[in-house]
């Protein structure tokens, strides 16, 4: 499964930005589909996970109610919208898929990744 992020770039705090991933290469309904981000120096870090059908999401407290991940399997595509932001989200945003059948936050529990897109929220 290849994946590729897109719609990055420069927002003020407050602003929004969606992201776009684009899945090629394999069965897409096959994978939950996961978000996470790494500013420098930092860990990568989960960001939203959602479900082969699209129906259950999931998020850490630090985006709950500022970001929503969905998917179009019609499309083979997974989006993340990130409102509210806040300089602290700044970093490079990756798109990630898995094989598996629970809820999964670490990055060992992903199988494919893209190269990450980045995000830079100006003060």
């Amino acid at each position: 499964v290849q994946l590729v992020e897109s719609g990055g770039g420069l927002v003020q705090a407050g602003g929004s930005l969606r992201l776009s991933c684009a899945a090629s290469g394999g069965t897409f309904i096959n994978y939950a589909m996961g978000w996470f981000r790494q500013a420098p120096g930092k860990e990568r870090e989960f960001v939203a996970r959602i479900s082969r059908t699209g129906v259950n999401t999931y998020y850490p407290d630090s985006v709950k109610g500022r970001f929503t991940i969905a998917r179009d399997n019609a499309k083979n595509s997974v989006y993340l919208q990130m409102n509210s932001l806040k300089p602290e989200d700044t970093a490079v945003y990756y798109c990630a898929a898995s094989a598996a059948n629970i809820i999964v936050v670490a990055t060992t529990g992903y199988d494919y990744w893209g190269p990450g897109t980045q995000v830079t929220v100006s003060s």
